[in-house]
């Protein structure tokens, strides 16, 4: 089967669910073909030996990558970050009609809602049907973050994208979402229930994924023999970084907790002043680690925390970290709303809190720290075997693999 994979963001950048699917369907026989964009993300800046140029092509196995030109841009300026999506919306829609015109079906990876535009004109020429794999949901993720204007620009903004996103779901001959309350949200927003699947997504596993302890990794870390509690990735908007803070901050006088923070964002500057003025000194700021390093960071701390600000997008929010913790088999603490702190809770692969409580959260970096190091391993056993059995690349790669199957034999002979 020819299958078409289009993702405004692949390998060298970070999301790595589109090209693992790629590499995956190709070993079973697939061919398959990838249109993406010039790599920028996070940084807004392209890559270091890539240039941009209409004609990219690269082919590895049963897999050809076609790159198309875009404007770079992961700031905080609502202007460039619009200016980027549509760039590729546009360039990839040109490319599409001659690049994916023989495919049998496309595999879409959501967002953002602009990376559409060619499976529409794909549909509209020639009845290419596609999966879509909502990751975020829009237009909350959207109007509800700092890029947003205020007002009145921010309803008519509003009303645009879930206009355009009711749009997209009747479009799609199947939806792909990733957690339960997730599917009751575009349902809500206008999509065929009957079309809507649950697909967890996995992690990449060949970078998180159970290792030994090693002092090298603790002393990266600074453990000094406290519970130890990292958050690693995006330090941005929707973390919630500064009740994290907080609250790490707040048990500091106890000397039982310590917080490292590994990676970098747009709210990196700020968390660092707050955690001068309040005068903690058990918080870490590591910057941005390589994503072959993490696995060995992860077993050098106690817990990885996952924290989201409590918005109705994020209670059918399920953050990558999430499944690379229990990937890695470690333990988690949960400040987020909706499936991830109930999965937490009932896998027992961790402790959870209510989002945007940092009372509430410091409570449970003390309960961490107060758990047996018996209570701990069983923790870390429960994240692993809840990993195997819920999220593996495996399972989800079955499912979508199934979806694009029976999306093209519905499409019929062209």
């Amino acid at each position: 089967m020819r299958i078409g994979i289009v993702s405004q963001w692949y390998p060298p950048e970070p999301g790595f669910i589109a090209s693992s699917l790629a590499e995956e369907l190709a070993a079973r026989g697939h061919e398959v073909r990838v249109l993406t964009g010039f790599p920028n993300y996070p940084d807004g800046r392209i890559y270091p030996g890539y240039r941009q140029r209409w004609n990219e092509w690269s082919t590895a196995g049963r897999v050809t990558t076609r790159r198309v030109p875009l404007y770079p841009s992961h700031d905080s300026s609502a202007v460039r970050r619009t200016a980027n999506y549509l760039s590729f919306a546009a360039t990839s829609a040109l490319a599409a009609v001659r690049y994916l015109a023989h495919v049998d079906a496309l595999y879409v990876y959501h967002p953002p809602a602009t990376v559409f535009a060619a499976p529409a004109l794909l549909r509209l020429l020639y009845r290419i049907p596609s999966v879509l794999h909502v990751q975020d949901v829009w237009p909350e993720s959207v109007t509800e973050s700092v890029l947003a204007p205020r007002g009145a620009a921010r309803t008519l903004m509003h009303r645009a994208l879930a206009t355009t996103m009711r749009q997209v779901y009747r479009s799609a001959a199947s939806i792909a979402v990733i957690a339960p309350s997730m599917r009751d949200l575009v349902v809500e927003r206008g999509a065929d229930p009957a079309k809507v699947r649950i697909v967890l997504n996995w992690t990449d596993e060949s970078l998180f994924r159970p290792v030994g302890e090693s002092e090298a990794a603790r002393r990266e870390i600074g453990h000094r023999g406290r519970c130890t509690i990292m958050h690693a990735g995006n330090i941005g908007p929707f973390q919630n970084i500064e009740g994290v803070v907080r609250a790490a901050a707040a048990v500091d006088h106890t000397e039982q907790v310590d917080l490292v923070l590994v990676g970098s964002g747009i709210q990196e500057d700020a968390a660092r002043l707050l955690t001068r003025r309040l005068g903690a000194t058990n918080i870490r700021f590591l910057g941005r680690r390589p994503p072959s390093e993490m696995a060995a960071l992860y077993a050098a701390a106690d817990y990885q925390l996952v924290s989201l600000l409590n918005l109705p997008i994020f209670r059918g929010t399920i953050p990558s970290k999430f499944q690379a913790a229990l990937s890695c088999g470690s333990p988690v603490v949960v400040s987020a709303p909706g499936d991830c702190a109930r999965i937490a809770e009932n896998s027992g692969v961790g402790l959870s809190c209510p989002p945007e409580d940092w009372q509430a959260l410091a409570d449970r970096f003390l309960r961490a720290a107060a758990l047996s190091p018996v209570e701990r391993a069983d923790m870390a056993r429960r994240a692993r075997e809840s990993y195997q059995a819920q999220m593996s690349k495996r399972a989800g790669v079955d499912q979508l693999e199934d979806m694009l199957v029976a999306a093209a034999e519905r499409r019929g002979p062209r």
